[in-house]
């Protein structure tokens, strides 16, 4: 009975208010509360198509474009503003702010020069310098920032982008302290943790900010790409997928971040289209790029989109190394090879990188290209547990293995890897046989061979497998990998290889290690030589064979 009456009781109410919403007029502040800045310039415009074009109506609208991210529609409405008598002298701080985030650095510092002197135009010089590399003028900048929220959440940026990101989650936790309902810079936070690879920590710290806001673009964002780390490409992709569901087609704010991250998180599709035009919008594109040429084996164009750029930050030191390694390693070219181990020195050695996984592989990339596999391996074993599955580090691994000697192990390594294109490889192959002949399985080495093609990488694995064989007194498979070297080369080296593994073989039999039938297997294979010798071997062998009743014919 109470819960009806009290329906009754509200009822006509709530219908009349609805009644007088409808004639309501909708309010500028209404819109900007609710951030409907669309559905703001759609009045300011309206009205300032009714004879009102005063300065503050312009203003208004630039600012609406600017939270739109419509930064060149706002960059055309402030310089109007700049040319309309009364302008305000703080217009010239805010035109400054759009061309810093057109990238337009020096237009913005000029623009900012003739702004009134404000905490704003501090903000933005502070982080112009830090544009133009000017450390002098950065620390003058950095006196005079004060102990308010702008200008604290100016330099945790600062510390974000030069890396320092412990230092800039101390600054954005004190103020989540003393302002609770910042709610924000919880995304801020999440986005330090990422980037010190915490994801789990980051996607945490995420959810708070995504129970009040789960149609933020910039938190979706992050959460896909903490799937990408976390899960793989298809998690992160079904992420961004609900953007198109809770986002107007008129909003354009980190549309282009988003493109640039599906082209990641499927795996380089459409890199060429996409990248290309945002080299110089997003910083990692350029990173992006270069990876995708990396990806497809197009070294040279990988190091032309890469050589001028000047690295700043550990990423770029390391993709530097890695392209500089190719190139050396592809062209023979030892300069680059050293440039290559600087790098990975530098990053692997600073006190920021040297616990990091990626600090780790850098040391270890840096002794696999000085040939010290002992090291490596000191680095590889440290961090193994998190590439367990993992084709490339499993590739390295194993070879640093087997150069140490370890070759039971790096057999197992070997055969773990799945990639068609690694196991396609003559160094992967190489290595694999070396494995067989020293674990004394050299049928399965000769097999490796026998599934090639005839090149100069099939000749080159077959000299491994005829010298290794000999070496290992496996001179069964060394006699015929000799065979065929001989057929196709008549190189007198071959032909005395074949013969020492010949006797060898021989006599192996007379010691009962090799099956007798094996002897008639090696006539044949002495037939295939014109040599003089051949015939004189031939007779001592068929003399034991008939003084022991062993059939050859």
């Amino acid at each position: 009975m109470l819960l009806s009456r009290a329906k009754a009781a509200t009822g006509p109410a709530t219908v009349e208010e609805k009644e007088k919403k409808k004639k309501k007029l909708p309010k500028l502040e209404d819109f900007v509360a609710a951030r409907d800045y669309t559905g703001a310039v759609t009045l300011l415009e309206f009205e300032r198509a009714n004879k009102k074009n005063d300065i503050q109506t312009a203003m208004w609208i630039s600012y609406c474009y600017f939270h739109l991210g419509d930064y060149k529609r706002c960059l055309k409405e402030y310089t109007e503003i700049t040319e309309m008598k009364g302008a305000p002298p703080e217009n010239w701080n805010y035109l400054g702010c759009v061309m810093f985030f057109l990238g337009m650095y020096k237009e913005s510092e000029e623009a900012c020069a003739k702004g009134n002197k404000s905490k704003l135009q501090n903000r933005l010089m502070f982080h112009l310098s830090h544009k133009f590399n000017d450390e002098k003028k950065l620390m003058s900048f950095h006196k005079n920032l004060q102990d308010i929220v702008e200008d604290q959440l100016s330099l945790a940026s600062i510390h974000y982008l030069r890396s320092h990101y412990q230092e800039a989650i101390d600054i954005y936790k004190r103020v989540l302290l003393e302002n609770r309902e910042f709610l924000a810079l919880n995304v801020y936070v999440a986005l330090c943790y990422y980037k010190l690879d915490y994801y789990d920590v980051s996607q945490e710290v995420l959810a708070v900010y995504l129970q009040h806001f789960p149609d933020s673009t910039v938190a979706i964002n992050l959460k896909a790409c903490n799937h990408f780390r976390l899960y793989n490409g298809k998690a992160a992709e079904a992420e961004l997928k609900n953007l198109a569901d809770v986002c107007s087609p008129s909003f354009k704010f980190a549309s282009d971040l988003i493109k640039h991250n599906l082209v990641v998180f499927r795996a380089g599709e459409s890199a060429l289209q996409v990248l290309p035009p945002l080299i110089d919008v997003i910083p990692e594109a350029r990173l992006n790029l270069v990876i995708y040429y990396l990806r497809q084996d197009d070294i040279q164009e990988a190091y032309n989109h890469f050589k001028d750029v000047s690295p700043t930050t550990p990423q770029e030191y390391i993709l530097k190394g890695v392209v500089n390694a190719a190139l050396g390693q592809e062209q023979g070219l030892n300069d680059h090879i050293k440039i290559a181990q600087q790098y990975f020195q530098l990053v692997g050695g600073s006190a920021s990188e040297c616990d990091t996984i990626p600090g780790r592989q850098c040391m270890a990339s840096c002794f696999f290209l000085l040939k010290q596999f002992d090291d490596v391996l000191i680095y590889l074993n440290s961090i193994k547990s998190y590439f367990y599955n993992e084709d490339q580090f499993n590739y390295n691994f194993g070879q640093a293995k087997a150069a140490t000697g370890s070759y039971k192990e790096a057999e197992e390594i070997f055969l773990m890897i799945q990639s068609e294109k690694v196991k396609a490889d003559y160094i992967y192959l190489g290595w694999l046989a070396r494995c067989y002949i020293m674990n004394r399985k050299p049928r399965l080495a000769w097999e490796l061979y026998l599934k090639q093609e005839t090149s100069s990488e099939s000749f080159s694995l077959l000299q491994l497998i005829a010298n290794d064989c000999y070496k290992m007194g496996q001179f069964y498979y060394s006699a015929k990998a000799f065979d065929v070297l001989e057929r196709l080369d008549p190189n007198p080296e071959y032909w005395e290889g074949k013969r020492g593994a010949c006797i060898g073989l021989f006599q192996q039999i007379i010691a009962g290690h090799e099956p007798r039938e094996t002897l008639r297997e090696i006539l044949a294979i002495l037939r295939n030589t014109g040599n003089a010798q051949v015939e004189y071997i031939i007779r001592i062998m068929k003399k034991w064979a008939k003084d022991n009743r062993v059939s050859v014919t």
